[in-house]
């Protein structure tokens, strides 16, 4: 092992993580001088045979009810934006890259060995013991409640991983929104593979909004944290229950 990767696992392990733990990671390496590989490797390494690594691999631009999707139709004509969406492929779990998840989730995804959940909008990717398990039953009418890889890593009692990168991303606060009570609905709308053919399919789900989540994690305590850096990067690790149960009294708090 090299003095880098040697570094690099030392480091992931004074962040709290170690063998058997099942890790949501979310990572921002543009300018940190990471390789994706390099973090990928530490992480499984660390992890071990008995561990799990799960990355975000979201397609949003695979709905046509998406903010991503109408930046991208913006100022088409009405005949533009539908010849656009005719041409659109239909979600690949295999094959379709996520968008907007970073260079570590696409390193994830594409590992061999690497399992991906099936849903055509926010799925995630996984890489280890559990990863099939985790990546199992995720219904499209529940992006990232309690019928997703996101629900399952609550119950599993996992851990989060944000590097370079702050609560903004921290998809966990979603699952909190399918638990305040009676939480806003709406309709989306996105491409899939029927039978060999792209459809549109229509569904309600809970309306997701992470126009606050910077908001709950400055109000997070800090003793739930484990601060530390991974190469030059700051990182921090805590645990999903903790960050749910704290965004759920944050949002029945506060959102009105």
């Amino acid at each position: 092992m090299s003095g880098g990767a040697a570094g690099l696992h030392a480091q992931v392990r004074e962040l709290g993580l170690g063998p058997g733990d099942r890790v949501l990671a979310h990572a921002g390496l543009r300018g940190t001088g990471l390789a994706a590989e390099a973090v990928r490797d530490a992480l499984v390494d660390v992890l071990g045979p008995a561990g799990t690594l799960v990355v975000p691999a979201f397609t949003a631009q695979n709905s046509s009810t998406s903010g991503a999707h109408l930046a991208l139709t913006a100022g088409m004509t009405g005949a533009e934006a539908a010849a656009f969406r005719a041409a659109m492929p239909a979600f690949d779990p295999w094959r379709t890259p996520s968008h907007g998840m970073g260079r570590l989730a696409e390193c994830v995804r594409t590992s061999p060995g690497a399992r991906r959940s099936a849903h055509p909008q926010t799925s995630f990717a996984a890489l280890g013991r559990d990863a099939r398990w985790l990546c199992a039953g995720h219904r499209t009418e529940c992006h990232l409640g309690e019928e997703s890889p996101l629900g399952t890593l609550f119950w599993a009692g996992a851990k989060i991983l944000l590097i370079n990168v702050g609560f903004s991303v921290c998809t966990a606060f979603h699952l909190a929104e399918y638990r305040i009570p009676k939480p806003p609905v709406r309709e989306y709308r996105c491409v899939v593979n029927l039978r060999g053919k792209a459809r549109w399919i229509g569904y309600e789900d809970v309306a997701l909004d992470d126009g606050d989540f910077a908001e709950i994690g400055s109000a997070f305590p800090e003793s739930a944290l484990r601060r530390g850096r991974l190469g030059g990067a700051a990182a921090m690790t805590f645990e999903i229950t903790d960050a749910v149960d704290h965004a759920l009294a944050w949002m029945t708090e506060n959102r009105r």
